[in-house]
């Protein structure tokens, strides 16, 4: 019988396979600034007799959300038909996201940028930060001020334009006025990223949790937690057309996912 992957391994390869094509690198577009990660969230709103009802949001961290020019890096695995990787250029980009009172996110519902994708000719092929993955108030509770293993899954600006997808390792902990530090090295290019931990469920078996967004706040960055995010999203109008049709996105062809991620950080 092969030996089991170790914790840590197993972790991102279950990161890379649910959850690897989330993720969008953007920067201020035409200057070598404000570089950042935003990704894909659907909030669960309800359910019917036809299936879940969901609103469709990109996620990222205020601060690199405020510039008024902005370009996304588009990788050929986000669409279908499959393209070369190209610069999506928006503008009032500012204008588009919504700020999340006191956390430090910046959210833009997703139905603007299906329809881009209509009028080319092509759709959205990405994978989605789900509620069954985002943490809930029981998962950060659960967080205690001793470090935990944590993965950040963000776009890294390596000087060349490609801002090549990275897994990054680090560690979180939980401060005793309930704020959560990042601890280790986060290369630019990544702030607005999730966050992930291995919650453990038993013998040989873990819950893939994303625990929220990494913010440029203070020498330590700090995360802003999922639980926090789910209760202002709650608040929203039940009709933003965050999604294309109101409810979920159009259903994706499924096929080989190709490992573009690189791993950093510690062990």
């Amino acid at each position: 019988m092969p030996d089991l992957p170790d914790l840590s391994s197993a972790t991102v390869d279950a990161i890379v396979d649910h959850v690897g094509r989330s993720t969008l690198p953007f920067q201020r577009a035409n200057r070598e600034e404000q570089y950042a990660t935003a990704f894909w969230f659907n909030e669960l709103v309800g359910a019917t007799a036809e299936g879940e009802i969901i609103r469709q949001y990109l996620v990222t961290a205020s601060e690199p959300a405020r510039v008024e020019l902005a370009e996304f890096t588009l990788r050929p695995q986000l669409c279908a038909p499959a393209m070369s990787a190209e610069k999506l250029m928006m503008i009032d980009f500012a204008e588009g996201w919504t700020h999340l009172d006191g956390l430090g996110v910046a959210v833009m519902p997703s139905a603007g940028l299906h329809a881009h994708g209509a009028r080319k000719g092509w759709q959205w092929t990405t994978d989605e930060i789900t509620d069954g993955i985002a943490a809930t108030e029981q998962d950060i509770a659960g967080l205690g001020d001793s470090p935990v293993q944590a993965y950040l899954l963000g776009h890294v600006d390596d000087g060349d334009g490609s801002r090549e997808q990275a897994v990054v390792i680090g560690r979180i902990a939980r401060e005793g006025d309930g704020r959560i530090q990042w601890i280790g090295d986060l290369p630019q290019g990544c702030v607005g990223a999730p966050v992930f931990i291995s919650a453990p469920r038993g013998e040989n078996s873990f819950k893939l949790v994303c625990v929220g967004v990494a913010l440029p706040v203070g020498e330590h960055h700090t995360i802003a937690p999922f639980d926090r995010i789910r209760a202002a999203l709650a608040a929203f109008p039940s009709n933003d057309g965050s999604a294309p049709d109101g409810t979920a996105p159009e259903p994706r062809p499924a096929g080989p996912k190709r490992r573009w991620w690189r791993r950093r950080g510690r062990q």
